[in-house]
């Protein structure tokens, strides 16, 4: 593939964008040093509102694959599965996740939809304006359907459910929230990479929070991910407990992971995150076909904790996108 031509596609952040949409620049500076370390010709395109004509003028450029780093179009994630598929209709080359996975990972309800047909343990979820099913005294977080990076998530996400709150509930809507049994228990991201003989899990990570957090809700929130002067951000740590973990808790995540990779029909590369209760049952809460690559990344710690450098972990991406080439081919 050396000297081939490379555009990386991105979201192109607004003006005066938030940490987490200001992010994906990171990542196309990180994977653009590291394609030409490996001999490839790279160029960038943002994308904007007018992704179909953007889409259609990079056909007329026809690179020899994109690198697709697309998050969001216009700040929206339940928009980021038309890439995929008008680089479908172009016949240009992608990396990541193909269309059909990106539309059901994105949305948590078809997550959750998808894990329960296949017997694999997740939180459930209603719609609010299901909530007067929920059933007092249990506590419950409500999420965005569309959105990742904990966008929308705070420590107020999580709550414990009185028939009062039913009323206030409804004033979010349903095509864009969603309630879920709110999980206790110690966190979890998996990173899985496509292999020559199929997905490899890498080190699973831990996501540590400190003692210091008494009564908060022990969650990933948007705080704890994007604002490093806040408490959340300080006293949420990865760590890799590698043989520290219990070997049957290993084994059950890891096969959970390449489960929900053939469940989903992941390609490159995905993030799965869980849940483990106190009576050390995983339980998936996230399946992530566009998890973020920047060198701070969950996937970066993994792939490094594995010993792997980047450019081999952009290899094993660009290789799933080979293998797919050939098996269309023939």
């Amino acid at each position: 593939m050396s000297g081939k031509k490379c555009c990386i596609l991105f979201n192109q952040p607004h003006e005066n964008a938030l940490p987490d949409e200001l992010d994906v620049l990171v990542q196309v500076e990180y994977v653009d040093r590291n394609l030409k370390k490996m001999g490839y010709k790279t160029y960038r395109k943002g994308i904007t509102a007018d992704f179909m004509k953007e889409i259609a003028g990079l056909a007329d450029d026809r690179p020899d694959f994109v690198f697709n780093l697309v998050e969001s179009i216009i700040n929206k994630g339940e928009l980021c599965h038309f890439i995929p598929a008008l680089l479908n209709v172009y016949s240009i080359p992608y990396t990541g996740n193909p269309v059909e996975a990106m539309f059901i990972t994105t949305s948590k309800a078809f997550t959750v939809r998808a894990l329960k047909q296949a017997g694999i343990n997740n939180p459930g979820g209603f719609s609010p304006s299901q909530s007067v099913q929920l059933i007092t005294g249990n506590r419950y977080i409500i999420k965005p359907v569309w959105e990742d990076g904990s966008l929308g998530i705070t420590g107020d996400s999580v709550f414990t459910y009185t028939p009062e709150m039913a009323e206030k509930l409804k004033k979010y809507d349903d095509t864009h929230w969603m309630i879920q049994d709110y999980i206790d228990g110690r966190e979890f991201n998996i990173t899985i990479l496509a292999g020559e003989r199929g997905p490899v899990v890498m080190p699973a990570a831990e996501m540590v929070f400190n003692d210091s957090w008494d009564d908060k809700p022990k969650i990933v929130d948007f705080r704890a991910k994007w604002d490093e002067n806040t408490f959340e951000y300080k006293n949420t740590i990865r760590d890799f407990p590698g043989d520290k973990l219990d070997p049957d808790l290993r084994k059950s995540i890891d096969e959970i992971a390449i489960k929900c990779w053939k469940i989903f029909g992941l390609k490159g590369y995905a993030r799965v995150d869980m849940r483990i209760d106190k009576n050390n049952i995983p339980y998936v809460i996230e399946v992530n076909a566009n998890p973020c690559l920047s060198p701070d990344s969950g996937l970066d710690a993994a792939t490094k904790a594995a010993g792997m450098p980047f450019t081999e972990v952009l290899e094993h991406i660009i290789n799933d996108l080979n293998n797919s080439i050939q098996y269309a081919n023939n």
